[in-house]
């Protein structure tokens, strides 16, 4: 049985009930990975900002915490079972832990990767094995269990179920990647059946790992999701599930995972995967009432551009990320053309691994899978590194969770571990 306690430290469109300051879901509330608030600090001490607590014992996993209405929810693997914990945001300290799923025996085996959803005071979140439940968020207590691979004939991804799923009014989208539901919309309040969507390749390699979100493109609201090599990037209809367009290129075809969430702005789409991917910018152009094409713009080999897992950042007309496998090379895109205005340059500061990238004041936060924490001011004239420190007591695992800021304050997952800091300017 782990300890799990707090250590004190010296020193889009996105529709949800959460309070406009909170981080409901992956990526925060619009899923883009931009945090809106204000008065940060636009550069650190040698050390790093002030730690205000950190908290050890929340169980393996690589999952991003999301924050709301002052508490933490995340994933975790204890005592042989995937679950869901809440903890005070004001210190740390536990409220509660439900196990729901027994862990799935991979590679990587180091917990669940995704990010619980907050919705309406209630909790959603799944399994690495495609366990879906509903939570009260207050208590933890269990409301409605669904099964991806029983309901819905998900076939289990490699690195399993990995996606965050997303609530937009009454209904919940989730990707279980079965051949006749490669996309599925529930009642969030049951957890029943809304619609199916059946979708050419969405069945024969999975749903991929990225996450929906939902967007509006040359004038249509419209779920997005980038699944599996054979099913690629898709569009389609909120209100019944049917495929509006579909675009199966190499930068949407990775092999062996496809993860990033695609940037979606100006009815266009920026998609980008490792393994055997690349990069594209498509333009999603109106053709008739129902249906609609994606242009492919701008296309790169994998050699030339790529985002493994930490995700790509917009600021003004140009995406920001990490460039290649296994690796964070910073780079500039401009969304517009699709041209490179920089890199990719080498790591900064002595960064190694993939960098998972926030965008928060004006500043752009890469966190590096060595913690390595790099402040970069963005800009399309070329790299601008203004700080950088080094996570302290890593776990010696991978840790790939995104950082979040809510209320002033950083959060950086290692694993069963997280840190909070301070990163208010006086």
């Amino acid at each position: 049985m782990p300890i799990r306690f707090p250590l004190l430290a010296a020193g889009v469109l996105f529709v949800s009930t959460a309070f406009a300051e909170d981080w409901p879901a992956f990526r925060g509330p619009n899923r883009d990975g931009i945090c809106k608030e204000t008065g940060l600090l636009k550069s650190w001490p040698k050390d790093g900002p002030p730690k205000v607590w950190t908290v050890k014992g929340l169980g393996l996993g690589f999952g991003t915490p999301t924050i709301v209405k002052g508490t933490i929810y995340g994933m975790g693997t204890r005592d042989k079972k995937d679950g869901i914990w809440a903890l005070k945001e004001s210190d740390g300290t536990e409220l509660w832990f439900t196990p729901f799923d027994d862990p799935r025996g991979t590679n990587q085996n180091n917990g669940p990767s995704a990010s619980p959803t907050f919705d309406d005071g209630k909790v959603f979140a799944v399994s690495s094995n495609g366990k879906l439940v509903c939570l009260d968020a207050s208590k933890g207590e269990k409301l409605w269990e669904r099964d991806y691979q029983k309901d819905f004939g998900g076939r289990v991804p490699s690195w399993g179920f990995t996606d965050s799923v997303l609530i937009d009014g009454n209904q919940l989208i989730c990707v279980p990647g079965g051949n006749k539901a490669a996309l599925v919309a529930l009642d969030k309040a049951t957890g029943k059946d809304i619609w199916k969507s059946e979708i050419a390749g969405g069945g024969s390699d999975g749903g991929g790992y990225c996450s929906p979100e939902k967007v509006t493109l040359a004038g249509r609201a419209m779920y997005v999701v980038l699944m599996g090599k054979a099913a690629g990037v898709v569009g389609v209809d909120p209100k019944t599930g049917k495929l509006l367009w579909q675009y199966k290129g190499k930068a949407s075809g990775g092999g062996v995972a496809q993860i990033p969430i695609p940037i979606v702005t100006d009815d266009h789409v920026w998609v980008s995967c490792a393994y055997d991917g690349g990069a594209a910018l498509l333009k999603i152009v109106a053709d008739g009432t129902e249906k609609f094409t994606a242009e492919e713009v701008k296309a790169y080999k994998k050699s030339d551009l790529n985002n493994h897992h930490g995700g790509m950042v917009q600021v003004g007309n140009y995406a920001y990320f990490g460039h290649n496998q296994n690796n964070g090379n910073p780079v500039c895109v401009d969304l517009k053309t699709g041209e490179i205005m920089w890199g990719p340059e080498k790591n900064p500061a002595g960064g190694k691994g993939s960098a998972a990238v926030l965008s928060a004041d004006g500043m752009l936060y890469f966190r590096y899978d060595n913690g390595t924490m790099v402040l970069i001011e963005p800009s399309p004239e070329g790299l601008k590194v203004v700080s950088s420190f080094q996570e302290k007591e890593r776990s010696g695992m991978a840790s790939w969770a995104h950082p979040v800021i809510v209320d002033g304050k950083l959060y950086l997952r290692d694993q069963d571990k997280m840190v909070c800091y301070n990163v208010k300017a006086k």
